[in-house]
């Protein structure tokens, strides 16, 4: 998959293309769902299929103060796009200065001048342009303009996908409520991860760089990866997690490169901690070096909140509990 961050990165004599548009934030079960169907509707036309996306998120860009927390960093959300079978993406720095296009203006200069869209695949929501003033009427009569196709796609439910009476799509949603990444937040918030990952189609992720903390796992024996602040990823509830950490650095066919792990997110309150923080202990193993790594957590099960012990014996008794736990649920 291509991916494009500037319009002269595309090549000049690209297309003709099947075009949509989005966030993707978490490239869930229903942008996958509707991403694959474009790609093989792009394939047998003879086109290529794209993505154009935006980073930051709009939202944080008009209202920082109140954007929801993303599902995916950019590294993340284009390799999980990528899985979908696009032939590129354009990512697009979104400014003020870029939100300032007319509806007119950013259909002619990214999609038929750059893309050449044949077809231009949107929801039947769809806004773009300055103050959100395109939408699909406004789409349609451009696509009469410039000579493209508009594509409506209506919202994909568990009802929708190709094994509608799955047992986990049953569990997932018995009401049958769309998939979407407000849903995934909030079942985040609740620290539920393997309902997440069933809306998800895959472990929710924080990715992030492996730096120094206190030590302290390493002198109660259980030395842990501390993810620094430029993390990635939704930060679920607080909590004890089973997961795996994958090595992005490491040939993804060695053995060290997805290694099963504990993961601690909270405070540490039985040592008054203040600061949150990420942190995972790979099951079994002392001997390894992370620090300035970047690793992926995938998050796997919640297996209890975040607790203040009595003393620290009894929060040693409890982390062996947790690993015996977590071995148990990978294994499963």
């Amino acid at each position: 998959m291509q991916v494009w961050r500037e319009l002269s990165d595309v090549p000049a004599d690209f297309g003709p293309s099947v075009v949509t548009i989005g966030n993707f934030d978490g490239v869930h079960r229903g942008h996958v769902s509707v991403l694959r169907r474009m790609c093989a509707d792009a394939a047998s036309a003879g086109a290529q299929a794209v993505a154009v996306t935006f980073s930051p998120h709009p939202q944080q860009v008009h209202r920082p103060d109140t954007a929801p927390p993303l599902l995916t960093g950019d590294a993340d959300r284009l390799e999980l796009l990528e899985h979908t079978g696009l032939d590129a993406v354009l990512l697009l720095e979104y400014t003020l200065e870029f939100a300032r296009q007319t509806p007119e203006e950013f259909v002619r200069r990214y999609l038929v001048d750059v893309l050449h869209a044949r077809t231009v695949v949107v929801g039947r929501d769809v806004r773009f342009g300055a103050g959100n003033s395109g939408d699909l009427s406004t789409m349609v009569e451009l696509g009469r303009e410039h000579g493209f196709e508009v594509e409506v796609i209506d919202d994909v439910t568990p009802a929708a996908s190709a094994d509608p009476g799955s047992a986990e799509d049953r569990a997932a949603d018995p009401l049958r409520r769309r998939w979407s990444s407000t849903w995934v937040r909030e079942l985040l918030d609740a620290g539920d991860v393997v309902q997440a990952a069933r809306v998800l189609g895959r472990p929710h992720r924080v990715r992030g760089t492996v730096v120094h903390g206190d030590a302290r796992g390493r002198d109660l024996g259980f030395p842990t990866a501390n993810l620094g602040p430029d993390a990635t990823g939704m930060v679920p509830a607080d909590g004890v997690y089973a997961g795996w950490l994958r090595r992005v650095s490491v040939d993804p066919g060695s053995a060290d490169a997805v290694l099963p792990a504990a993961i601690s997110i909270g405070t540490n309150p039985t040592f008054d901690g203040v600061e949150r923080r990420v942190e995972a202990y790979v099951l079994d193993r002392t001997d390894l070096d992370l620090y300035d790594e970047v690793v992926v957590l995938e998050l796997v099960e919640r297996l209890r909140p975040t607790l203040r012990f009595d003393s620290v014996d009894d929060l040693v008794v409890r982390m062996h509990e947790d690993v015996d736990r977590t071995r148990e649920v990978l294994r499963a």
